[in-house]
């Protein structure tokens, strides 16, 4: 019987596997890795076939899922072979599905978690893991939807979190920036009138989570469309209500204006 194991690369570079992963590398028969959920800043394909000893094929988003991953279940089949997946690895419901057909096709599978934007923006931020709602993701100007805006609202009336992650496009290197988002939230927020998302309000950008330079700012949307978070990738946070304890953290880890200490409820 074949086997698959999703395999996550964490969120900067070659460096980030951990040592159960680079293990399952090393005894697989067949490697693959896919690059397009999202971006590794600093991954090197050489590098790491250097340090696994493994030659790496690189599977496109047409193969994994208009192909339904064929190339990567084939040689599943046959026996072990380890898909790599940026961050961690069933995080993108592309490879959800990828594990389903396996399963069906009787190929075993396992999976070796590596570092998620989810926990590493919360960790940055200071914010409580347990205080957030539903995430969502802010698409390019050209596939708007009101879908974001109405998701912050529903979760800032509930009190919670938010955590944006920006749409990319790895094969073009196009990266939806900070201040996109916030413009495009605003030309909703101009239409709908529900108070969401204003200049006024609270939130927390951050750039490269993961990397030895992560770039953490949070302030005012205001004050957020004129700051230079430099490289990315890049996330967004609105913050529902605050803990003081998460005052503090904003304070000290973000760079938050001390008027936050006033948002306590």
């Amino acid at each position: 019987m074949g086997e698959l194991v999703f395999v996550g690369l964490g969120l900067h570079d070659e460096t980030g596997i951990s040592l159960k992963g680079l293990e399952e590398v090393k005894s697989a028969e067949n490697v693959f890795i896919e690059i397009y959920t999202s971006i590794l800043p600093n991954f090197s394909i050489s590098r790491f076939e250097g340090i696994s000893g493994k030659k790496l094929r690189i599977v496109s988003r047409k193969e994994l899922e208009d192909e339904n991953g064929e190339a990567v279940l084939k040689e599943a089949e046959k026996g072990k072979a380890v898909l790599l997946v940026p961050g961690d690895p069933l995080i993108a419901t592309t490879h959800v599905a990828l594990r389903l057909e396996a399963e069906k096709r009787g190929i075993k599978t396992r999976i070796v978690h590596g570092s998620s934007i989810v926990s590493a923006a919360m960790g940055l931020s200071g914010l409580h893991n347990y205080k957030f709602g539903k995430s969502v993701t802010i698409p390019f100007s050209e596939n708007l939807s009101e879908t974001p805006y109405l998701v912050i609202g529903e979760n800032l009336r509930r009190g919670l979190h938010t955590l944006c992650l920006l749409d990319i496009n790895v094969e073009e290197r196009r990266f939806l920036s900070i201040k996109e988002a916030l413009e495009m939230l605003l030309n909703v927020e101009a239409e709908r009138k529900n108070g969401t998302i204003t200049i006024e309000r609270l939130a927390v950008g951050i750039a490269r989570a993961g990397s030895p330079n992560p770039k953490v700012k949070a302030d005012f949307v205001k004050e957020l469309l004129r700051y230079d978070f430099g490289e990315p990738p890049y996330t967004l946070i609105f913050p529902g209500k605050l803990h003081f304890m998460e005052a503090e953290a904003l304070i000290a880890f973000a760079g938050a204006p001390l008027i936050v200490r006033k948002m306590v409820q």
